[in-house]
């Protein structure tokens, strides 16, 4: 069956060295651009004015994730514990992004590093933790029309 209307946030995983993050309440993915302000003279036939605009180049690119999770005690996926464990290696994991049923086609892939981990513990209320992603490197895979495609396309 077609997918059709808005697409839905709980479509959308996230996997940290092949399993997906457990008990996750929101995840995002955000693409950054590192640019330079470039301010170079106007040719002479134009006015003063036109010299108050500055051209903007791109100089580099990252992507970073942060992500949400409820600690729950028999997690299947990767949880707290798990991810904690990966940090205190200082290494880099591999993490994926994809559309939930489309593990196959993700529309991210990649290294990248756990930049922190944070755990809150509320009297009388469910554990929450949250981590921060930064790319390590250029990702393996990066193609957006894998991102909601609905049947058929």
């Amino acid at each position: 069956m077609a997918k059709t209307g808005y697409a839905n946030g709980s479509d959308l995983l996230m996997a940290i060295g092949g399993n997906a993050y457990g008990h996750c309440t929101t995840h995002t993915v955000t693409f950054n651009s590192e640019t330079k302000d470039r301010a170079v003279k106007p040719v002479a036939s134009k006015g003063i004015e036109s010299g108050l605009w500055k051209g903007k180049g791109v100089t580099g690119l990252s992507i970073s994730i942060s992500a949400e999770g409820l600690h729950f005690y028999e997690e299947t996926e990767e949880g707290y514990k798990d991810i904690m464990a990966d940090w205190a290696t200082g290494k880099s994991v591999e993490v994926t992004c994809f559309e939930r049923e489309s593990t196959d086609t993700p529309y991210l892939k990649g290294k990248f590093v756990i930049a922190s981990l944070e755990m809150q513990a509320p009297a009388q209320d469910d554990i929450t933790y949250s981590v921060t992603l930064e790319n390590d490197g250029e990702p393996d895979l990066f193609d957006e029309s894998y991102i909601t495609k609905s049947s058929g396309e």
